[in-house]
């Protein structure tokens, strides 16, 4: 296996992003944090790729920021506090074009997040996790505050109310607690994990991959901007849409359908007398 501290790899339209620092939880170092970046960039980017797949290797899925990582980088610098910022605003820089991009995401999360991870985790569109998963903020634990989007994606997830009592107690949540409170998609036995993550990413490029796309920018773009603007992007959207040739031939389809199942003018006339 690469020592890299994030594995990359892209195979028929799908990109495969992996934490690999399973010794340290997956926690992000800076070398992981710049790597996310570019990878980030890179599958915004790239037109061969049509979804994506996120994992980790280990037992944990991410625990957030390498804090050993950041204290010795930081370690004797007249302006720590700006080293760690810089940082951040790197991984915020990659979490942001994943976002923003035409490229859904689902996540396999096989064991436990903590603090930053749950950002990490959270940059996905759907996330199906294992049933010896576990999620937790531990930022109070340190004396942080949250990074990595999660001030945003968790409240957006389970609401303010919940992201407050995650991020201010030490609270951990089971991968059912997760479910059940709209942190994560679907909980599956753990041999199941890696399969049922995968297919849903194939079943996207299978089916309209420029669709899912589109859909997965529109319901994102649409909490940052005014009804009117969403509206107007919607049609567009739609537009172009309709002219695809997948769109063309699944709406033919579904016309003929229709059309066979719609009963004859005498029938629809005896049944309304």
């Amino acid at each position: 296996m690469s020592d890299d501290a994030i594995l990359f790899e892209v195979s028929d339209g799908l990109a495969h992003i992996t934490l690999n620092r399973p010794s340290r939880l997956n926690a992000v170092d800076p070398v992981a944090i710049h790597l996310w970046r570019s990878i980030a960039h890179e599958i915004a980017e790239r037109d061969d790729i049509g979804a994506v797949l996120f994992d980790a290797n280990g037992r944990a899925f991410c625990a957030g920021g390498d804090v050993l990582a950041m204290s010795q980088l930081a370690a004797g610098q007249p302006d720590a506090g700006v080293v760690i910022t810089d940082l951040a605003d790197v991984i915020h820089e990659g979490h942001r074009v994943l976002r923003g991009s035409t490229k859904p995401i689902v996540a396999a999360v096989q064991g436990p997040v903590a603090g930053g991870g749950l950002g990490f985790m959270l940059v996905a569109d759907l996330v199906i996790a294992s049933e010896r998963a576990t999620f937790a903020s531990r930022y109070a634990d340190v004396g942080l505050t949250p990074d990595c989007g999660v001030s945003t994606l968790l409240p957006e997830a389970v609401g303010t109310r919940r992201a407050l009592e995650l991020t201010l107690t030490s609270r951990t949540l089971s991968a059912a607690e997760a479910f059940d409170w709209g942190l994560v998609t679907e909980v599956v036995a753990p041999e199941a994990l890696d399969a049922r993550a995968r297919e849903i990413a194939t079943s996207w490029l299978d089916g309209a991959t420029d669709a899912f796309g589109q859909t997965k920018r529109l319901m994102r773009a649409g909490l940052a901007r005014s009804f009117r603007e969403a509206l107007d992007d919607e049609a567009r959207t739609i537009g172009a849409a309709f002219e695809t040739p997948y769109a063309r031939d699944a709406v033919a389809a579904f016309a003929r359908g229709a059309s066979a199942r719609a009963p004859a003018p005498t029938e629809a006339s005896s049944e309304r007398e």
